[in-house]
This record gives C-alpha cells, sequence and structure tokens, in this order.
C-alpha cells in the first residue's frame, strides 16, 4: 500500500526555478536543501545559512526529497559540479 504524503511547504510553479519543486513563497529549490544536507549540515545549520526559512519548512524539503528521490537525485547530477559550487559559494 502506498501512502500520498502531503507536503504543506512544497510547490512548483512554471517559471520559477524551471518548474522545479520549491519551498512555497519562496524561490529556494528543495535541491538546495538537500545539497546543503548532503555536504554534513543539520536542519538547524541550514536554517542559519538560509535565515528565510523556518525548521518546519526545511524538515518538509527533506521529507520531498525521500519521496521524490530518483527526480531530485537526477536533477542534482544533471548540473556539473561547477554548477553547483557556484550556486553555494564554494568557488574560490
Amino acid at each position: 500500500m502506498t501512502i500520498k504524503v502531503k507536503h504543506a511547504y512544497i510547490e512548483n510553479i512554471s517559471g520559477v526555478q524551471g518548474g522545479r519543486p520549491v519551498i512555497k513563497d519562496t524561490r529556494t529549490p528543495v535541491r538546495s536543501i538537500v545539497i546543503y544536507n548532503r555536504m554534513g549540515s543539520t536542519p538547524e545549520e541550514i536554517q542559519i545559512k538560509l535565515p528565510h526559512l523556518n525548521l518546519a519548512q526545511i524538515y518538509d524539503a527533506l521529507s520531498y526529497y525521500y519521496d521524490h528521490k530518483d527526480e531530485i537525485d537526477r536533477d542534482i547530477d544533471s548540473d556539473s559540479d561547477e554548477k553547483i559550487r557556484q550556486e553555494f559559494g564554494l568557488l574560490r
């Protein structure tokens, strides 16, 4: 039996982040939360980096990721390492 989870803080809007899932009422893509988490940041640390988000939004983004893992992983994998480093200010 499959259970459909409603993600109250996630939306897809055509024309915002290429239609990728974002945190509602922001332009922050779910993929950004996932990448920060993969880099070792806890939800609390992500909130410090992205103070416009609350913990409920961050946890919902991570929950959304696990419900749509293949889709989000493909999106992240399609970008080059250099593009991701630029997105997160990791280039010098």
